[in-house]
């Protein structure tokens, strides 16, 4: 099979896999629903150069991934699909590309094999059926990064083909690392630095590229950054940069609204988010290296170490906590798990008993959740009460009414058989059935995962107050969320620029003898008793947790 056949099939797998049902459940709060109101309203103002949430300028992102979303908008309808369908066609660009890049560090199997642990593993598949930024972010700064590392190969006469001049990997690079740049801001570019300054650190302070070469792909990637940044504080002033500055600060620095957590977070969200290729890549988190490997294999090796571990301390030191922070780690991780399952399948080292332990724990977590949430169905009463007493939200929300059949425990027990199988080809070196077995399995759990259970979260977690947005479609409006941050109004109310200059101060909206539409307001029931008291409210009605109301 030729390489154009491979590549063909991978994309028609990837596509069959990410695309259908994407518009299927209602996008998630806070992030999915935030970047596609700000596509949104780029096709409302016609305004593609700056970026608006609710209709104000909002600083926290640059615009690359919201051009991609209102194109889809403009092309497929503002909607769920149309705000997911970039990251789907991401994931089939990945795909290929870590294909042909495996096949030229090793050979097609190695390409494969690659393309199986990022296809099979969990939390890489699902970012693909995701509305959020981090796929292409990830994407810039690898192949930016990549970049780099040809040009030193290409400067250094190591043995791997390299058809173009330095000069054309060191300027690709830089441009690409811009384009991350572009999506999600300059930490792409101090994730770069960070890994070539600990390469220069680990290869014993050896100088693999000049001052001059570093200028110029530094001068490369601005110079695809000011295409937007430039323009904006041309036509705007600095106030762009300034608090985009001052936000991401606040991200290092703090845990940003809410999101805390402990040291060890992001450790445990890889471990298992990134089963079953992180029991593998744990094999490869070091610079031994097998005989008969080439310097770029070994190199390459080295880079992808360094990658994995400063994207994971960097993330580990932010304050704030979010499972999309340590994305990029996905790359390396499944070059290091694709390394290690490689090494396996050539005969140099062998399937030990710590893995098929690894294995077990990683993916029995899965196979305990998604069998035992449909048990837990049939208990709510008790669940209620046990939440009750601390959070009486949550324990209004449990009373959507979700119809569970208990066929919902089939992704539980096709992961359960996926990894019993799978242990057992590993473990007899039928290496081929093992890892069809272990990532293909994994990926199809994947996908009857979120087939069974999403809607049904949605339902539990949100569905009341989206219904309660929808209906407002087409209504001349103010909507307040009562002292909870939501996106929800925005995007699913449809709402409109038009509006009176005071109406962002939900004071305003809420007190004021000037309003000019009619007021609508949505609290928790935490606050149900709070809001009963604003005398120009009336309670029109409440569903699973949230409290409606209007202005009289």
């Amino acid at each position: 099979m030729n390489r154009l056949t491979t590549l063909v099939l991978i994309a028609l797998v990837a596509g069959l896999f990410f695309i259908p049902f994407l518009g299927g459940v209602h996008l998630f709060d806070w992030d999915e629903i935030n970047f596609a109101e700000i596509s949104r309203e780029m096709l409302v103002l016609k305004d593609y150069l700056r970026v608006h949430v609710d209709f104000k300028p909002f600083w926290e992102k640059p615009p690359f991934f919201f051009w991609l979303q209102s194109l889809a908008m403009h092309t497929f309808g503002v909607g769920e699909f149309a705000a997911r369908l970039p990251n789907a066609l991401c994931g089939i660009l990945t795909l290929s590309l870590l294909y042909l890049l495996g096949e030229r560090l090793f050979n097609r199997r190695f390409g494969l094999i690659w393309v199986g642990t990022y296809l099979g593993s969990i939390l890489p598949h699902l970012y693909f059926r995701s509305g959020i930024i981090d796929p292409w972010f990830n994407l810039w700064i690898f192949i930016g990064l990549n970049g780099i590392i040809f040009f030193r190969w290409k400067k250094d006469h190591f043995t791997f083909l390299l058809p173009k001049s330095k000069w054309f990997y060191l300027l690709l690079g830089g441009f690409l690392l811009g384009m991350g740049v572009l999506t999600k801001g300059p930490v792409a570019y101090m994730l770069v630095c960070v890994t070539l300054g600990v390469y220069f650190v680990v290869n014993g302070f050896k100088l693999f590229i000049s001052p001059l070469h570093f200028i110029v792909y530094t001068v490369m990637t601005s110079l695809v950054t000011l295409a937007w940044y430039g323009l904006e504080t041309w036509q705007h002033g600095p106030w762009f940069i300034q608090e985009f500055i001052k936000y991401n600060y606040r991200l290092f620095s703090t845990p940003d609204a809410g999101h805390a957590g402990f040291p060890g977070y992001h450790f445990v969200i890889l471990f298992f988010g990134c089963f079953p290729a992180s029991t593998f890549a744990l094999r490869a988190l070091n610079f031994r290296t097998e005989s008969g490997e080439t310097d770029y294999q070994r190199d390459y090796q080295k880079w992808m170490v360094i990658l994995f571990w400063v994207v994971l301390i960097i993330f580990t030191i932010v304050k704030s906590k979010i499972v999309h922070y340590s994305s990029m780690c996905y790359f390396p991780l499944t070059y290091l798990a694709s390394l290690t399952i490689y090494r396996l399948w050539t005969g140099r080292i062998v399937f030990r008993t710590w893995m098929k332990v690894s294995l077990a724990v990683s993916g029995g977590i899965f196979v305990i959740l998604t069998i035992g949430l449909p048990i837990l169905s049939h208990y709510v009463d008790w669940l209620q009460a046990q939440i009750a007493p601390d959070d009486s939200f949550a324990a209004a929300n449990l009373d959507a009414k979700v119809n569970w059949t208990g066929w919902e425990a089939t992704p539980g027990v096709v992961l359960f058989l996926v990894i019993l199988f799978g242990i057992r080809f590993l473990s007899r070196q039928q290496y081929e059935r093992g890892l069809v077995t272990l990532f293909i399995g994994t990926a199809v759990f994947t996908t009857l995962t979120l087939w069974f259970f999403v809607a049904r979260i949605e339902s539990i977690s949100q569905a009341a107050a989206i219904r309660f947005f929808e209906a407002r479609q087409g209504e001349d409006c103010y909507i307040v969320t009562y002292k909870y941050r939501s996106y929800g109004p925005f995007f699913y109310a449809r709402q409109q620029p038009e509006r009176h200059p005071k109406s962002w101060d939900d004071d305003w909206a809420i007190h004021s003898p000037e309003v000019d539409k009619p007021v609508y307001v949505i609290a928790k029931n935490l606050l149900e008793a709070e809001v009963d008291t604003i005398p120009t409210l009336k309670k029109i009605g409440s569903e699973n947790g949230f409290v409606f109301y209007k202005r009289k």
